[in-house]
């Protein structure tokens, strides 16, 4: 599914068109039964036979809603918008790693790092821990040959331990802090999640947040760091920023694919789709449709409808950390911004001005580079 009004009817119909294989894709784990027009129960009762089927993100229904509640109590825009002082100083704690240097790698060097702390913040990991994390999901850290390393080999597995003694702590002897609030948050109807789903949350936060944040920065650099025109239109009016990262957003989309199957026999833009039906969405390619978005492959800051895009889904499933997201997009680009007087690509890495070569993942689930040199010189 590549067209923008096709993807956005599949996104907003999730009684015709399940979650269950957002992250297995094309590879449903049962048979279907030729000819049927509703496999909705099929579907459902073999739900635990799906790829991370425990994860809000393969979800239909209530089960979905009461974990999506959870989420939204979270990162709400209250709490976003009081961590956007702290986002600043944890920007600026990683471009003073390499602010001397004159140039850094952005993945490695800014946007795993960064997109760990900010995460950790918002889950209340105490600062204690802080480091520990941000080693274990930055990969950042050199054991000695033969010997062990001092990291576990399966962060995860880390992650489920280190969280659910969290909560099990915080819900024996509450805080006015934020790992009580998540330990104690309820579901709609009043009750109390079990440790696991919990833990749960906050592991797919880290992990899907830290993954999509940080390649949403290296697009933005790199487009900063490519056009100098609208570097310095941007240094020049700070008020532009939110809207160019919703163009960053729209061109690179971070989710390369996304996937849906169908339970109830449906017709999406004049095409006949049985139940069983696995869909395939590329929010890149349909936020780039022609339709939709008129010479789609521009930047274009003064577009007017530069917010309707896809790249944080849409309906029931949209990105419930898209906010955040934003967020730090926009207070990287701010630091970026004051931090530098010029930011430019790495010749040295990725070839002169008309011939640049950019490695991405090879991987049709998520887009982002692999890498991105840039040179800058300090303000």
């Amino acid at each position: 599914m590549t067209g923008y009004d096709e993807a956005v009817e599949i996104y907003r119909n999730d009684a015709a068109f399940s979650s269950c294989n957002a992250m297995g894709g094309p590879f449903p784990p049962f048979p279907v039964e030729p000819g049927a027009d509703d496999i909705t129960a099929a579907v459902q009762s073999n739900r635990e036979h799906w790829v991370f089927n425990e994860f809000m993100v393969t979800k239909d229904g209530a089960a979905h809603q009461d974990e999506r509640y959870l989420l939204r109590r979270l990162l709400t825009p209250k709490r976003l918008k009081e961590n956007a002082d702290q986002m600043a100083g944890m920007a600026d704690a990683c471009i003073d790693a390499f602010a001397e240097a004159g140039r850094f790698e952005v993945v490695r060097d800014y946007g795993k790092p960064f997109t760990t702390m900010v995460i950790a913040d918002l889950l209340g990991v105490p600062h204690a821990d802080r480091e520990h994390f941000r080693k274990i999901f930055t990969g950042q850290h050199v054991a000695a040959v033969g010997g062990e390393s001092p990291l576990p080999e399966n962060p995860l597995e880390y992650m489920y331990e280190t969280f659910s003694g969290y909560v099990e702590e915080r819900r024996r002897a509450p805080r006015d802090d934020v790992l009580t609030a998540l330990a104690t948050s309820t579901y709609p109807d009043g009750s109390l999640p079990d440790i696991e789903g919990v833990v749960r949350l906050a592991t797919f936060l880290f992990g899907a947040g830290q993954d999509t944040s940080a390649r949403l920065m290296g697009a933005g650099l790199r487009f900063l760091a490519e056009d100098q025109e609208l570097q310095a239109r941007l240094r020049a009016d700070r008020s532009r920023i939110g809207d160019f990262i919703e163009e960053v957003l729209r061109l690179e989309s971070p989710t390369m694919s996304d996937f849906r199957m169908t339970q109830k026999t449906s017709q999406v833009g004049g095409v006949d789709i049985p139940a069983g039906t696995t869909i395939m969405l590329h929010p890149g390619a349909s936020n780039r449709d022609p339709r939709k978005f008129p010479e789609p492959a521009k930047l274009e800051l003064d577009r007017p409808n530069l917010r309707e895009h896809i790249a944080f889904g849409r309906g029931v499933h949209s990105c419930p950390g898209g906010p955040l997201a934003r967020a730090e997009g926009r207070v990287t680009i701010e630091r970026f911004l004051d931090r530098t007087s010029s930011l430019t690509i790495s010749e040295e890495h990725h070839g002169p001005a008309g011939r640049r070569r950019y490695p991405y993942d090879p991987t049709y689930i998520i887009r982002g580079l692999t890498e991105l040199h840039l040179e800058f010189t300090p303000s």
